[in-house]
């Protein structure tokens, strides 16, 4: 992974510069075109290159400070987030990010009710978790070879859209978002139930969609893998640290 220590906070001094070079060798700078700026991430460029719009990195430190102690929070209670990102180039990264962290994630297409009609998702996860039990008894072996390659191709599209919310038994406590782009639907439907959105906000995207924002380079995977790495350094650390009595201390 990409070096840059930010779960020591604050970061300033020799420490930032430190960081912040590191940013920009992992592209979280890198903005889109001039043209497609949206108004209100004007706030966060700090200029433009070849066209493209520079991201000002030492306000992403800032935000990004914010979104890890908020983070850190959730954490500290044994609550979710749940983490998405369906471009491709994002698939393989989200679930190694979101097993280590051990939260349930989206990697695939989003299906529209997943937060405001959890309970039918969670039926399906249900019957998903059914259907891969009853394969691994060897129930399945009644059934002749056409009827099983039928019921491994369901199987196999229930995992693509609920595999990675099997643990995912209530509504998370925040989502986080690398590609907004695709998946606004994700920040109205947390909106909507009252969840708090952590993103990646590139300058083409509107900041209002995120509680959290982080303004970062949304398509590059060394950006999103940088950005994820602190994410599991503060999960991390906030297991290591901190013991259940004192959450519980720490809440009171």
């Amino acid at each position: 992974m990409v070096k840059g220590k930010i779960v020591d906070l604050p970061v300033e001094g020799k420490a930032l510069d430190q960081l912040v070079e590191n940013m920009t060798k992992a592209g979280v700078g890198f903005g889109h075109r001039t043209s497609k700026l949206y108004p209100k991430m004007k706030p966060y460029v700090s200029g433009i290159k070849s066209t493209v719009h520079i991201i000002d990195l030492v306000k992403t430190v800032e935000e990004l400070k914010k979104a890890l102690i908020f983070i850190r929070e959730v954490s500290l209670q044994n609550k979710q987030v749940l983490l998405v990102g369906t471009k491709i180039q994002f698939r393989e990264l989200v679930k190694e990010v979101a097993d280590a962290c051990q939260w349930p994630y989206v990697n695939q297409r989003w299906v529209g009710g997943t937060l405001t009609n959890f309970s039918i998702i969670s039926d399906r996860v249900k019957y998903l978790k059914e259907m891969e039990e009853g394969k691994k008894k060897g129930e399945w072996e009644k059934y002749t070879k056409k009827e099983r390659l039928k019921l491994d191709r369901q199987l196999e599209k229930l995992e693509d859209k609920f595999g990675g919310l099997k643990e995912m038994t209530v509504l998370p406590s925040a989502v986080f978002v690398l590609d907004l782009d695709k998946n606004a639907l994700v920040s109205k439907e947390a909106r909507q139930e009252g969840i708090k959105v952590i993103a990646l906000v590139d300058t083409n995207i509107n900041p209002a969609l995120a509680d959290y924002l982080i303004p970062a380079n949304d398509d590059a995977i060394s950006s999103a893998r940088f950005i994820l790495d602190q994410v599991q350094k503060i999960k991390e650390s906030s297991q290591q640290e901190v013991k259940p009595e004192e959450v519980i201390q720490d809440k009171e």
